[in-house]
């Protein structure tokens, strides 16, 4: 087929171009090379396959679009801008990059129905808030929604059950409601309800996969409002503790883009799995305080990461994956557990240099007051 890939030029975007030119498609790239991510030249990346086509331009750009879906016959919306902390004061970038971005694509889709056979679109576990939960004394399920400041005041992070007990953290199905607690997740949820409803309206097959916290090869080390490990090894390659918040007892689910691209490439060739939702995940929560003392010791940094004990607004304690539904549906199950996916990073990272910009973006939140 004839697939174009938006954000292709991106951490998963490429590793995605990587499995669908090895499996024989023809590929073409939708980027505008941000430079918050790719660097101020905003030159084709590296890692970029040669045998991709390159198109730079954005999705909110009608023309662009068009010409990026000439000849088309399946698309992949990876393109995105990403970042939880810096969506909830750049909420018009966020809201016009995702949400716009995401309608202008779907409208140039339109245009090119006819010869368009699938439509993949990436959505995100922040979507559903905090992840599901049992009470301990009930036994019932629950669905909290965010902490109570007064209790991040105090200092108190788990959430209490009927009996005291603190509530156990449990695999989050795709039915658990969503409770979006930041503009990027809001936006993640439009591309996610766009997709599936124009896709249903049209008649073109269209799969939502919820990625987890994915880590790998290739993340922007210079970004500071993207995935955690990525932030962690910025910190430690520049000789820096790492910043926890809360208490770093937090966990999340963190995925192998490996294992991501793999679900991708189900999702392609799976007709059950039309107008379906599905986790990407592993189904094991790890503590972010894990993350950052295992990659700490690891490359050889040995001061212990920096709890600070603040919270930042809107975020969750613990959420993780119940990937059932893709094991059954689309017969994915991940295969890189998190020491074997971290001995690849850590491979990756020796070879890396790293703008370390935490600090700023640090402080860019205290002085909004999105840190307490």
């Amino acid at each position: 087929m004839k697939i174009l890939v938006t954000g292709g030029a991106g951490f998963v975007g490429s590793h995605l171009v990587d499995g669908l030119l090895a499996e024989g498609h023809e590929v073409r790239v939708l980027d505008n090379l941000d430079p918050q991510v790719h660097g101020p030249e905003q030159r084709r990346p590296d890692h970029l396959s040669s045998e991709a086509e390159l198109q730079v331009g954005d999705v909110r750009d009608r023309k662009a679009v068009g010409r990026a879906l000439e000849g088309v016959e399946a698309v992949y919306h990876q393109a995105a801008a990403v970042g939880v902390g810096q969506s909830m004061y750049q909420i018009e970038h966020y809201v016009s990059v995702n949400s716009l971005g995401a309608a202008v694509l779907l409208e140039g889709i339109l245009d090119h129905r006819d010869r368009i056979q699938k439509l993949v679109v990436a959505s995100s576990m922040s979507i559903y808030g905090e992840g599901a939960y049992r009470d301990p004394g009930s036994g019932a399920i629950l669905h909290p929604a965010l902490r109570p400041e007064s209790q991040l005041a105090a200092r108190e992070f788990d959430f209490a059950g009927g009996a005291g007990a603190a509530l156990e953290p449990i695999p989050t199905p795709e039915e658990k409601p969503l409770l979006p607690t930041s503009v990027y997740a809001v936006t993640k949820r439009d591309h996610e309800e766009l997709f599936l409803a124009v896709g249903a309206g049209y008649g073109i097959p269209t799969t939502a996969l919820r990625y987890f916290n994915i880590y790998g090869p290739r993340q922007s080390l210079n970004n500071p409002y993207t995935g955690v490990i990525a932030i962690f090894s910025s910190r430690l390659l520049n000789r820096k503790r790492p910043l926890l918040f809360e208490d770093g007892e937090q966990s999340r689910d963190f995925v192998h883009v490996s294992d991501i691209v793999r679900a991708n490439l189900l999702a392609l060739t799976s007709d059950e799995s039309d107008g379906r939702v599905y986790n990407v995940g592993t189904g094991r929560r790890t503590s972010i305080l894990e993350v950052a003392e295992t990659l700490a010791s690891q490359l050889d940094f040995p001061d212990p990461p920096e709890i600070v004990g603040s919270f930042r607004a809107g975020d969750i304690r613990h959420c993780y994956a119940d990937v059932a539904r893709a094991e059954k549906e689309l017969g994915f199950a991940p295969q890189v557990t998190l020491e074997e996916g971290m001995r690849d990073l850590l491979g990756w990272l020796r070879t890396q240099e790293a703008d370390d910009r935490v600090d700023e973006a640090a402080r860019e939140l205290a002085e909004r007051g999105l840190t307490r």
